[in-house]
C-alpha cells in the first residue's frame, strides 16, 4: 500500500493556503504535520480526507482495495462526531455500521474497543455525561471499531492527560506495525519514533517543507 500526494495545493475561499506538496507514504509509515496555527495543517488533512476540494495536484492510494483515499481512511477531527444523547455504545455501533470494514482487515467489537481505550464499563452511559478527556478517548474508539488502513488525525491528543497520550501512541504504533498509514497534525509530539515530518509554513513564503 502507498499513499501518493502529488504537487498538492489548496485554498480557503480565495486564499492559497499551501502548494507544491509532494510525498509518498508506504505501509507502516507515519507522518506528523506541524506548524503554527493557520499554517494549513487542518486544511491539508481535510483535503486528504475529501472534505475539501483539491486546488491543484492529486491524492491517490495504491494497493488498498480502493484508490479513493476517502473510502479507505478514518478522519478524526477537532470535533468528536458523537451524539451526546446516545450512549457510548450506541454511538460506536452507528460508526461501525456506517463506516464498515475496508478490504484486508476487520474492526474490533464495540466493547473490546472501549476496553482498549481504558474505559471499561461505561458503554451504557450517555456520551454527553463523560468528561472531555473520556469523550476524546471514545472518539478514538471509532478508529478501532471499523477497519480502515489510513488514519487522518487532527490534533488527536487534545484534552488528553499524559497517560492517555501514551495509550494513544500505543494505538498508533500498533496500527503502523500492522501495515497501516497514519497522518497526524499536532502541536505535541506523538511519542512515536521513526515518523516523518511535514512542516507547514502557511502562505508567507515557502508553503511546506518535508523532513525525511
Amino acid at each position: 500500500m502507498k499513499l501518493h500526494v502529488e504537487d498538492l495545493a489548496a485554498r480557503r475561499g480565495e486564499d492559497l493556503i499551501f502548494q507544491h506538496i509532494s510525498l509518498v507514504l508506504q505501509a507502516g509509515e507515519g507522518l506528523v504535520v506541524t506548524g503554527a496555527n493557520g499554517s494549513g495543517k487542518s486544511t491539508f488533512l481535510r483535503v486528504l480526507s475529501g472534505l475539501l476540494p483539491v486546488d491543484a495536484g492529486r491524492v491517490r492510494l495504491e494497493g488498498a482495495g480502493s484508490d479513493n483515499l476517502a473510502e479507505s481512511s478514518h478522519y478524526l477531527g477537532h470535533r468528536n462526531a458523537m451524539k451526546r444523547e446516545l450512549t457510548v455504545s450506541e454511538n460506536l455501533v452507528f460508526w461501525q455500521d456506517f463506516m464498515g470494514d475496508s478490504p484486508g482487515g476487520r474492526g474490533l467489537p464495540v466493547e473490546v474497543a472501549i476496553d482498549a481505550l481504558g474505559l471499561s464499563g461505561i458503554g451504557h452511559l450517555p456520551f454527553g455525561y463523560l468528561s472531555a478527556g473520556q469523550q476524546r478517548r471514545m472518539a478514538m474508539a471509532r478508529l478501532l471499531v471499523a477497519f480502515r488502513p489510513v488514519w487522518l488525525l487532527d490534533e488527536p491528543t487534545a484534552a488528553l492527560d499524559a497517560s492517555a497520550d501514551r495509550m494513544f501512541a500505543g494505538l498508533v504504533r500498533g496500527h503502523l506495525e500492522q501495515g497501516g498509514i497514519v497522518v497526524a497534525a499536532t502541536h505535541q509530539p506523538l511519542g512515536i519514533d521513526g515518523v516523518r515530518e511535514l512542516r507547514m509554513t502557511g502562505f508567507a513564503g515557502v508553503f511546506a517543507e518535508a523532513g525525511y
